[in-house]
């Protein structure tokens, strides 16, 4: 990677929850923040509803006496590729445990930095949640 990819490099951020029941659930996503300073609006936004149409809608529904329902798709950017080369780094732990599922591919791109902490950079072939573009990938 170049030095200019190393810089544009997006921060893995992770969450963790308990659940009810004890159990411990994850969440990750892209920091894209960054990626403000070198993509346009046009370049990252998928279409959305106005308010007034949205609640245009609703009125109408309830007029109608309608039934509506609301869906998730899980794992929906993952669906999506990713068109253009959008790198990630991983730190700490998450690098560790991306070396752990294949050593023999990922050792050799592991390093670590000044504090010990292992890091890894890695390229995003599917859209990914915190992503500028995942939205208007999926859409």
């Amino acid at each position: 990677m170049t030095y200019k990819e190393r810089k544009k490099a997006l921060q893995y951020l992770m969450f963790l929850k308990e659940k009810r029941d004890g159990t411990i659930k994850a969440k990750g996503c892209a920091d894209g923040r960054s990626q403000r300073e070198y993509t346009t609006k046009a370049e990252a936004s998928s279409p959305t509803v106005s308010l007034e149409a949205m609640m245009m809608s609703c009125a109408i529904d309830a007029k109608e006496g309608r039934h509506v329902a609301v869906t998730d798709i899980p794992g929906a950017f993952l669906h999506a590729d990713m068109e253009d080369d959008v790198h990630m780094l991983l730190e700490g732990t998450i690098a560790e445990l991306i070396v752990k599922l294949n050593p023999t591919l990922y050792r050799k791109y592991i390093w670590e930095n000044r504090q010990g902490k292992p890091m890894l950079y890695v390229k995003l072939q599917k859209a990914l949640y915190g992503t500028l573009q995942a939205a208007l990938l999926f859409w």
